[in-house]
Protein backbone atom coordinates (compact mmCIF):
# COMPACT_ATOMS: atom_id res chain seq x y z
CA UNK A 1 0.00 0.00 0.00
CA UNK A 2 1.07 3.59 -0.62
CA UNK A 3 -0.42 6.85 0.66
CA UNK A 4 -0.36 10.21 -1.13
CA UNK A 5 -1.29 13.69 0.06
CA UNK A 6 -2.15 16.68 -2.10
CA UNK A 7 -2.94 20.34 -1.42
CA UNK A 8 -3.85 23.26 -3.63
CA UNK A 9 -5.34 26.75 -3.33
CA UNK A 10 -6.61 29.35 -5.77
CA UNK A 11 -8.02 32.85 -5.32
CA UNK A 12 -11.45 33.68 -6.65
CA UNK A 13 -11.55 35.86 -9.74
CA UNK A 14 -14.62 37.58 -11.22
CA UNK A 15 -15.91 36.79 -14.70
CA UNK A 16 -14.25 33.40 -15.12
CA UNK A 17 -16.04 30.01 -14.99
CA UNK A 18 -15.96 28.14 -11.68
CA UNK A 19 -14.85 24.53 -12.10
CA UNK A 20 -14.35 22.26 -9.09
CA UNK A 21 -13.83 18.51 -9.39
CA UNK A 22 -14.42 18.71 -13.13
CA UNK A 23 -17.91 20.10 -12.45
CA UNK A 24 -18.97 23.51 -13.74
CA UNK A 25 -20.68 25.38 -10.92
CA UNK A 26 -22.91 28.43 -11.18
CA UNK A 27 -21.19 31.24 -9.28
CA UNK A 28 -20.32 34.88 -9.84
CA UNK A 29 -16.58 34.14 -9.67
CA UNK A 30 -14.27 31.39 -10.77
CA UNK A 31 -10.79 30.42 -9.62
CA UNK A 32 -7.70 32.11 -10.97
CA UNK A 33 -4.99 29.86 -12.34
CA UNK A 34 -2.84 29.11 -15.36
CA UNK A 35 -5.17 26.23 -16.24
CA UNK A 36 -8.88 26.15 -15.42
CA UNK A 37 -8.06 26.61 -11.72
CA UNK A 38 -9.73 23.36 -10.62
CA UNK A 39 -8.42 23.31 -7.07
CA UNK A 40 -9.87 19.88 -6.26
CA UNK A 41 -8.48 18.04 -9.29
CA UNK A 42 -5.10 19.69 -8.70
CA UNK A 43 -4.99 18.40 -5.12
CA UNK A 44 -6.04 14.90 -6.24
CA UNK A 45 -3.44 14.91 -9.01
CA UNK A 46 -0.67 15.88 -6.60
CA UNK A 47 -1.78 13.20 -4.14
CA UNK A 48 -1.63 10.52 -6.84
CA UNK A 49 1.76 11.64 -8.15
CA UNK A 50 3.17 11.95 -4.64
CA UNK A 51 2.03 8.45 -3.70
CA UNK A 52 4.35 6.97 -6.35
CA UNK A 53 7.12 9.59 -5.92
CA UNK A 54 6.53 10.97 -9.42
CA UNK A 55 6.81 14.67 -8.55
CA UNK A 56 3.89 17.09 -8.78
CA UNK A 57 1.75 18.92 -11.33
CA UNK A 58 4.48 21.48 -11.93
CA UNK A 59 6.89 18.70 -12.88
CA UNK A 60 4.66 17.63 -15.77
CA UNK A 61 2.79 20.84 -16.56
CA UNK A 62 4.87 23.92 -15.62
CA UNK A 63 2.83 27.16 -15.50
CA UNK A 64 5.49 28.78 -17.68
CA UNK A 65 4.38 26.53 -20.56
CA UNK A 66 1.66 28.26 -22.58
CA UNK A 67 0.28 24.91 -23.77
CA UNK A 68 -1.45 24.57 -20.41
CA UNK A 69 -3.07 28.01 -20.45
CA UNK A 70 -6.75 27.48 -19.56
CA UNK A 71 -6.25 23.70 -19.92
CA UNK A 72 -8.86 21.28 -18.61
CA UNK A 73 -7.46 19.86 -15.37
CA UNK A 74 -8.73 16.39 -16.23
CA UNK A 75 -5.67 16.24 -18.52
CA UNK A 76 -3.45 16.45 -15.43
CA UNK A 77 -5.50 13.78 -13.69
CA UNK A 78 -5.20 11.36 -16.62
CA UNK A 79 -1.42 11.73 -16.54
CA UNK A 80 -1.35 10.97 -12.81
CA UNK A 81 -3.50 7.87 -13.37
CA UNK A 82 -1.07 6.69 -16.02
CA UNK A 83 1.85 7.21 -13.62
CA UNK A 84 0.33 5.16 -10.80
CA UNK A 85 -0.69 2.36 -13.16
CA UNK A 86 2.80 2.27 -14.66
CA UNK A 87 4.18 1.99 -11.13
CA UNK A 88 1.92 -1.02 -10.54
CA UNK A 89 -0.80 0.56 -8.40
CA UNK A 90 -4.49 1.36 -8.52
CA UNK A 91 -6.67 3.60 -6.38
CA UNK A 92 -8.12 2.08 -3.23
CA UNK A 93 -9.97 5.22 -2.15
CA UNK A 94 -9.53 8.97 -1.89
CA UNK A 95 -10.70 11.44 0.73
CA UNK A 96 -10.88 15.18 0.12
CA UNK A 97 -11.68 18.38 1.98
CA UNK A 98 -12.70 21.63 0.31
CA UNK A 99 -12.33 24.82 2.33
CA UNK A 100 -14.20 27.83 0.96
CA UNK A 101 -16.82 30.34 2.07
CA UNK A 102 -18.89 30.22 -1.12
CA UNK A 103 -20.47 28.52 -2.97
CA UNK A 104 -21.95 25.93 -0.65
CA UNK A 105 -20.65 22.46 -1.51
CA UNK A 106 -23.00 20.27 0.55
CA UNK A 107 -25.93 20.58 -1.92
CA UNK A 108 -23.74 19.36 -4.79
CA UNK A 109 -21.45 16.99 -2.87
CA UNK A 110 -23.14 13.91 -4.33
CA UNK A 111 -22.79 15.21 -7.87
CA UNK A 112 -19.15 16.07 -7.18
CA UNK A 113 -18.48 12.55 -5.92
CA UNK A 114 -20.02 11.08 -9.06
CA UNK A 115 -17.95 13.33 -11.34
CA UNK A 116 -14.66 12.72 -9.55
CA UNK A 117 -15.33 8.97 -9.46
CA UNK A 118 -16.04 9.02 -13.20
CA UNK A 119 -12.76 10.84 -13.92
CA UNK A 120 -10.83 8.39 -11.73
CA UNK A 121 -12.66 5.32 -13.07
CA UNK A 122 -13.58 4.18 -9.55
CA UNK A 123 -16.80 3.79 -7.60
CA UNK A 124 -18.35 6.87 -5.93
CA UNK A 125 -18.22 4.79 -2.74
CA UNK A 126 -14.44 5.19 -2.88
CA UNK A 127 -14.55 9.00 -3.10
CA UNK A 128 -14.91 11.21 -0.05
CA UNK A 129 -15.96 14.85 -0.54
CA UNK A 130 -16.20 17.08 2.52
CA UNK A 131 -16.53 20.87 2.77
CA UNK A 132 -15.60 23.33 5.48
CA UNK A 133 -15.84 27.10 5.78
CA UNK A 134 -12.62 29.02 6.50
CA UNK A 135 -13.89 30.29 9.83
CA UNK A 136 -11.35 32.57 11.50
CA UNK A 137 -8.79 32.07 8.72
CA UNK A 138 -9.46 35.27 6.74
CA UNK A 139 -9.60 33.23 3.51
CA UNK A 140 -13.04 34.17 2.17
CA UNK A 141 -11.57 35.00 -1.23
CA UNK A 142 -9.73 31.71 -1.59
CA UNK A 143 -10.65 28.08 -2.26
CA UNK A 144 -8.43 25.40 -0.70
CA UNK A 145 -8.43 21.65 -1.29
CA UNK A 146 -6.76 18.79 0.57
CA UNK A 147 -6.66 15.20 -0.66
CA UNK A 148 -5.42 11.90 0.73
CA UNK A 149 -5.26 8.83 -1.49
CA UNK A 150 -4.64 5.17 -0.72
CA UNK A 151 -3.09 3.08 -3.49
CA UNK A 152 -2.95 -0.70 -3.57
CA UNK A 153 -0.90 -2.99 -5.79
CA UNK A 154 -2.65 -4.01 -8.98
CA UNK A 155 -4.08 -7.47 -8.45
CA UNK A 156 -2.20 -10.33 -10.06
CA UNK A 157 -4.17 -11.36 -13.18
CA UNK A 158 -5.61 -14.86 -13.17
CA UNK A 159 -3.72 -15.59 -16.40
CA UNK A 160 -0.45 -14.88 -14.62
CA UNK A 161 -1.36 -17.26 -11.81
CA UNK A 162 -2.26 -19.94 -14.35
CA UNK A 163 0.95 -19.49 -16.32
CA UNK A 164 3.01 -19.56 -13.13
CA UNK A 165 1.36 -22.85 -12.18
CA UNK A 166 2.13 -24.23 -15.62
CA UNK A 167 5.78 -23.25 -15.23
CA UNK A 168 5.87 -25.02 -11.90
CA UNK A 169 4.63 -28.14 -13.68
CA UNK A 170 7.88 -28.29 -15.70
CA UNK A 171 6.40 -26.68 -18.83
CA UNK A 172 8.99 -24.72 -20.85
CA UNK A 173 9.54 -21.49 -18.90
CA UNK A 174 10.60 -19.62 -22.05
CA UNK A 175 7.22 -20.34 -23.65
CA UNK A 176 5.38 -19.09 -20.57
CA UNK A 177 7.42 -15.87 -20.43
CA UNK A 178 6.92 -15.17 -24.13
CA UNK A 179 3.16 -15.66 -23.71
CA UNK A 180 3.04 -13.18 -20.87
CA UNK A 181 5.18 -10.57 -22.61
CA UNK A 182 3.46 -10.80 -25.99
CA UNK A 183 -0.07 -11.31 -24.73
CA UNK A 184 -2.59 -8.48 -24.71
CA UNK A 185 -3.65 -7.48 -21.23
CA UNK A 186 -6.94 -5.79 -20.43
CA UNK A 187 -6.15 -2.71 -18.32
CA UNK A 188 -9.65 -1.20 -18.43
CA UNK A 189 -10.26 -2.09 -14.79
CA UNK A 190 -7.06 -0.53 -13.52
CA UNK A 191 -8.20 3.08 -13.65
CA UNK A 192 -5.87 3.74 -16.59
CA UNK A 193 -6.50 6.01 -19.49
CA UNK A 194 -4.84 5.88 -22.92
CA UNK A 195 -1.26 7.13 -22.83
CA UNK A 196 -1.37 10.91 -22.75
CA UNK A 197 0.70 12.89 -25.26
CA UNK A 198 1.78 16.14 -23.61
CA UNK A 199 2.26 17.68 -27.06
CA UNK A 200 -1.44 17.32 -27.83
CA UNK A 201 -3.91 18.77 -25.33
CA UNK A 202 -6.83 18.44 -27.73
Amino acid sequence: MRIGYGFDSHAFKPDVPLVIGGLKIEHHSGLAGHSDGDVLLHAITDALLGAVSAGDIGTFFPPSDQRWKNADSSIFLRTALEEIATAGYEIGNIDTVLILAQPKIVPIAGELREKVAELLCISPRDVGIKAKTPEGLNQDGVAVAHCTVLLRPIAEPDTLKTKTAEADDDIDVDVVVRTLVNGVRDTSALGRKPTFDTDDIT
